[in-house]
């Protein structure tokens, strides 16, 4: 994010909680906010860590491939991969600054704009520098680019495969560049929480992302390549790492990040509102959830291609349809929240 726009939202933030809001009391939203902010923080934290490694781990391999360099480099994307899954949820603040979800990872991708952009790079003289990858949009910036890079079966075995010259340079630039704007992320994110604690919307915003998260993860991410959605046709590829063969694993990794970093103050809250035998079956509705892996952490192709395999993604469906029903539906009315538009679409 350019400095003078991150100051102007920063600055912008400061002036509507200074100016419209009154700081709630620490017993009541405020000390929700006061629990989900560091939570948040470490997730972010986290984020930065590990793309940093595989901004590290891009480098070494480029510069002396070897077998070992190669099994070390998908396995620390798949790490930064997840940490990214595991904060996923939050779609608001320092996040939406220059559609930064979407540097992380585009999808949905219907078009395979990943796959386009990533032949026209690796096959152009053009010289791949930190200023192209910032003008070529979010497609060429995140997640989806890296893994394209590093698992796309039809690439991994074509001419310009890793390690070849220019596609090496593609890889290193957008690894740099991922671990930079998640460094970035993680520090607007600590200036943020005094906007963030001071203004009692961001309680009901925290709690939006985390239904949004829900919502996506049922209908988007299991509901519709399993065929229970449009044409009833199972489809692995309306996954959103199905490359890699992770999606699945990203699924556990967004329900950990919730389970771990919104859930302990959300239920907090339904408790104060005397909501006590709610909070205990989202409790067991998460852990249920959660129970279906790791039978569940198989590429999702081979779950959809086998009846038998099948109905252990059946399993998880119906776990995460009832986990939304009771937070989308029952937690939200009573907490008042009422859920709107989702500006993320998806991601």
């Amino acid at each position: 994010m350019q400095p003078v726009i991150r100051a102007f939202c920063a600055s912008a933030l400061a002036i509507v909680a200074s100016a419209s809001v009154v700081a709630a009391p620490m017993d009541g939203p405020q000390s929700a906010r006061a629990g989900w902010h560091p939570a948040i923080q470490s997730a972010y934290d986290l984020l930065a860590e590990e793309t940093n490694q595989l901004a590290e781990q891009a480098s070494t391999y480029c510069a002396e491939p070897g077998a070992n360099d190669r099994e070390r480099l998908e396995q620390q994307w798949r790490d930064a991969f997840m940490a990214w899954q595991q904060v996923r949820f939050v779609d608001f603040g320092p996040v939406e600054n220059n559609n930064l979800a979407w540097q992380f990872q585009f999808w949905p991708d219907p078009k395979n704009l990943v796959a386009r952009k990533a032949g026209y790079l690796t096959t152009s003289d053009q010289p791949i520098t930190a200023d192209l990858i910032e003008q070529s949009g979010v497609a060429v910036q995140g997640f989806p680019m890296l893994e394209y890079l590093l698992f796309d079966k039809p690439f991994s075995t074509g001419k310009h495969a890793l390690p070849a010259t220019h596609s090496c340079a593609l890889l290193t630039t957008v690894t740099r560049h991922l671990a930079s704007n998640s460094k970035q992320l993680s520090a607007d994110w600590h200036h943020f929480k005094t906007p963030y604690l001071n203004t009692e919307a961001y309680q009901a915003s925290t709690i939006k992302s985390a239904m949004a998260a829900l919502e996506i993860l049922e209908e988007r991410r299991l509901a519709k390549p399993m065929g229970l959605r449009g044409n009833g046709k199972r489809n692995p590829y309306l996954t959103d790492a199905w490359r890699s063969g992770t999606s699945l694993l990203s699924v556990e990794a967004t329900l950990r990040g919730l389970q771990q970093h919104f859930l302990p103050d959300f239920l907090e809250l339904l408790k104060q509102k005397g909501e006590l035998q709610l909070a205990e079956r989202i409790q067991r509705q998460f852990d249920a959830a959660l129970d279906n892996f790791p039978e569940a952490d198989r590429p999702m192709t081979a779950l959809l291609s086998d009846d038998n395999a099948f109905r252990t993604l059946q399993g998880l469906y119906v776990d995460v349809s009832q986990l939304t029903t009771l937070v989308n539906d029952q937690a939200a009315v009573a907490l008042g929240v009422v859920r709107g538009f989702n500006s993320s679409d998806g991601d």
